[in-house]
Formats: structure tokens, sequence, C-alpha cells
């Protein structure tokens, strides 16, 4: 599974926002709730995972390779409906904010047809999923279960650990562990060091893209008492955050070739040469900034995620043994 706090999506930013809502149809806010510039962030730990058993030789099994990208679209999904939902609920995407346009904020979706559409959706993730259990054994059940109380829980609920600061922790274990690690268990239907390696650098690049709409969205989180680290510690801890977070996903394939994995491994280097941009913008970011250019700097990360799992799991594919 992939899922974990949303990332950004698309859509009008920023106060002006709602004088353009209008023009949107129903098709169009319902494309606009379940972000899809957030869904490369399922995808890519997947890819991984499975390149990641690839390398140990395992045969691809294309059924819960299937399955695995499946239930991560559908709980990432679910994560981006219910962040909608919960944000709404609480005040905190209010006209002020300089992100995507949400829908049950500008009064797109009402909160009743979010509902809905996230039971259905979690549905159809189970039905997935108990396929996925049915390879893999009831370990599978319990991770199953957590990714969705994961994907309801992070600005939901009576403890929304979303507001409590703990998102970053979250999304790298959902993102990082669970996704990498669970699908190539369901590849080799074994536990191996290499998963975990493999996690890391993922975990770090889709915590970072949260970072970024959490550096963002600071002034409107604090007044909404919406408690993320870059609330609590402050802007120049988030910007310090988000570099490490890189240099993390730079380092684990290094230290792979350094371990014995051949030099395929280092070909998500390439992946990350916009990084840099990337990294002047964040820091760059003051309070008299215009904090929507950070929407860019989303847009740019989660590309970069993207494309470093592909490159990742090619070469953990035919460079890992």
């Amino acid at each position: 599974m992939s899922v974990a706090p949303s990332a950004p999506g698309a859509g009008p930013a920023g106060p002006g926002a709602a004088a353009s809502t209008a023009a949107i149809t129903p098709r169009q806010a319902w494309w606009l709730a379940i972000r899809p510039r957030t869904l490369p962030a399922a995808i890519a730990p997947v890819l991984v995972g499975l390149g990641a058993a690839g390398g140990l030789g395992t045969p691809l099994r294309l059924d819960t390779a299937i399955g695995a990208l499946g239930v991560a679209l559908l709980l990432q999904i679910v994560a981006n409906l219910a962040n909608d939902l919960s944000d709404f609920k609480k005040g905190a995407d209010t006209p002020d904010r300089q992100g995507p346009l949400r829908v049950a904020a500008a009064g797109l979706i009402t909160p009743r047809d979010l509902q809905r559409a996230i039971a259905l959706v979690i549905l159809a993730a189970a039905v997935v999923g108990l396929y996925l259990v049915w390879v893999g054994g009831v370990v599978l059940l319990v991770v199953g279960a957590l990714a969705i109380v994961a994907a309801l829980a992070y600005t939901g609920g009576p403890l929304p650990y979303g507001y409590k600061g703990l998102g970053e922790v979250f999304v790298f274990l959902f993102f990082g562990v669970v996704a990498v690690v669970g699908t190539g268990y369901l590849q080799s239907l074994t536990f191996e060091p290499l998963y975990l390696w493999a996690a890391i650098p993922m975990g770090c690049l889709i915590t970072a893209i949260l970072v970024v709409n959490n550096l963002r969205d600071i002034p409107t989180d604090r007044r909404a008492n919406k408690r993320t680290l870059a609330v609590i510690l402050g802007e120049r801890f988030a910007k310090a955050e988000y570099v490490v977070l890189l240099g993390v996903a730079a380092l684990v394939p290094v230290v792979l070739v350094w371990g014995g994995a051949s030099l395929p491994v280092l070909l998500p280097l390439f992946g990350m040469w916009r990084t840099k941009p990337l990294t002047d913008a964040v820091l760059a970011v003051s309070d008299t900034s215009d904090r929507r250019l950070l929407n860019r700097v989303l847009k740019g990360t989660a590309e970069v995620s993207l494309l470093y799992g592909v490159l990742f799991a090619i070469g953990l594919a035919v460079g890992a043994r």
C-alpha cells in the first residue's frame, strides 16, 4: 500500500480561486477531488518494490503487481478525499489558503457526497486487498486495515495525526516501508533487507512533498491550529528537513553500491538533477514571499519522486544481485 497524507494536487490556487469555480463541471470537480498529480506518489514506491524483488531474482508476479498498484492508487484517492473533507470541517481550507483549490471548501462537492465516495473507494480497495491477503497471508490484512486508518486519520477522526506534527512519520512509514516492503513481499513471499533499503529513499522523497506543502501552508495552518512540524518548529526547520530528505534519497543508492550492488543502482541519481532549483526555491521562501510559488516546487518534487522511482526500480532490477 502507498498511502499517507495527500500531496498537493492540481487546480486554481489562492484567494481568487472562488471566482473561477462556476465554470467547473461536476466531472471536473471530482477530478480535482482525487488530485491526479498526487498519484505518482502511490505509483513510484510500488515500482521500486517490484524492482527490488526482481533484483533478487524473483520472477514477476503480474497479479500481485497489479493488485498492489491498484490498492495503492485507491487508498491514495481515499486519503485525498478524506483530507479535503476533514480540512473543510476543521476550517483549515480558508480563502487565504495559497494551495490548489479544495472541492468541499469551494462548494463544488458536498461533504455528504465526499463521504459516499470515500466509502465506495475503500470498498473497491478492500476487494482488491482481499485477493492480496489470500496470496500473502493474514499479515497483509492487518497492514491493509492500518493503511485505511492512516488514510482517514491524517486530518480526520478524533486524533488527526496531521494536526499533531506526525504527518512526516506516517508518510515515511506508509510510502516507504509499507509500500515498498509490502510490494516486494507480495512478489517473493519473503521479507528481504533490500526491501527496507529500497524503502528509505522513496519514503524520504514523498515526505519531502509533504514538507513543502506544510511550509507553504504555515500561516493558514497556524490560524486553524493545525500543528504540523513546520508550524511547531518553524520555517528554518522545514527548509532544513526538505534538504536532508533529498540528501538521504541521494545517499542510499551510493551506500547500496558500496555494499556490493552494481553500478546501475546509481541510476536514480540522474533523476535528481532538478533538485537544486527546487531546493533553492525552498530556501528562498520567507514570511514576505508569495507562498504560491511553492506550488511549483511541489509539482517538481513529485516529478522527481516519480522519475527517481522508475530509475531506482530499473537499477535495482538489473544491479541489486
